[in-house]
């Protein structure tokens, strides 16, 4: 019988990606332009890539880590994530600080943000060194592909995961990212994926369609796995073989959407890896997604606040 330590390595995934200090912004009352608007803000650890990684152990997933972070607070972010049981391999930066974004987050719910990728943006293959060992997917925030400097190191360690077997993920992560890249450029840049994990905005992009079938429909002829977030409209998930599950968003009131995709795609992978139903994956990405929705900030409730 196999034992706790070799399923969960038949198990592990791994993650490659952003890591952020979030200032979300809240605003208490109508905004006023060019004056005072009083306002909520928090400070909090984010990043699309970190936050998977965070929500994948949270779950209870095996996962390992690898991304980039300043010196002045890369042991503070993983520290953190060490706390939720993720595997980190965090890179320390002398000469760039961590990535910063600023998240306005609208009476609805909704998000806007305002990002300084810092040490992101030099992500390096040296980064990304003893990475895939054991590992049964590999999973890429695309804002890492968005940046030429770590694109390089990146795609290398994607076509290394290919040539070995491992199952390929990517959360295009921006439709921004992907509008300036050009479509074709995703596309050949993740070509091997098993799952795409776009929200409307990129989906639309990535096909030219407003019809969340036809986008569905259009990006199985490139990817054999599609779970497409539709925010408030819930999940449409499909398989190339035929597969075809639509779920409701959770009932819950939304306090902050950040991080609610990111959720999505792990709650969705982390059944995935244990080999459950198309069906249950989306049922675990949208309980997830609802989790974040409820909530300040990106990440589980589990880790300490950010101290600033």
């Amino acid at each position: 019988m196999p034992t706790p330590a070799t399923t969960a390595a038949r198990h592990l995934v791994v993650v490659v990606g952003d890591v952020m200090n979030d200032v979300v912004v809240r605003p208490q009352a109508a905004v006023d332009v060019a004056t005072d608007t009083p306002s909520r803000i928090e400070f909090s650890r984010g990043g699309s890539a970190a936050n998977q990684a965070a929500w994948l152990a949270a779950l209870g997933a095996s996962v390992r880590f690898a991304g980039r972070a300043g010196a002045a607070d890369a042991a503070e972010h993983a520290l953190a994530l060490e706390r939720l049981g993720v595997d980190v391999r965090l890179t320390v930066d002398s000469a760039a600080a961590t990535g910063t974004v600023v998240a306005f987050v609208a009476a609805d719910g909704e998000r806007s943000m305002f990002t300084d990728r810092g040490a992101n943006r030099r992500l390096s293959a040296a980064d990304l060194e003893s990475l895939l060992e054991g590992a049964r997917l590999l999973h890429v925030s695309a804002y890492q592909l968005f940046e030429p400097q770590s694109r390089p190191g990146v795609l290398a360690l994607w076509e290394a995961a290919t040539r070995v077997g491992i199952v390929t993920s990517v959360d295009p992560a921006s439709f921004a990212g992907v509008r300036d890249a050009g479509r074709e450029a995703f596309f050949e840049w993740t070509t091997g994926a098993r799952l795409v994990f776009p929200n409307l905005d990129e989906g639309r992009v990535l096909t030219g369609s407003d019809d969340p079938e036809t986008i569905v429909k259009s990006l199985l002829e490139r990817y054999p796995v599609v779970a497409l977030k539709l925010g408030p409209g819930g999940a449409l998930t499909a398989t190339a073989d035929g597969g075809w599950v639509q779920l409701p968003a959770e009932a819950v009131t939304v306090v902050d959407s950040t991080g609610a995709g990111d959720a999505f795609c792990a709650g969705f992978l982390e059944n995935f890896v244990r080999d459950e139903t198309l069906e249950r994956c989306t049922a675990g990405a949208v309980a997830a997604a609802a989790r974040v929705l409820g909530q300040v900030g990106a990440r589980p409730q589990l880790e300490e606040p950010l101290q600033r």
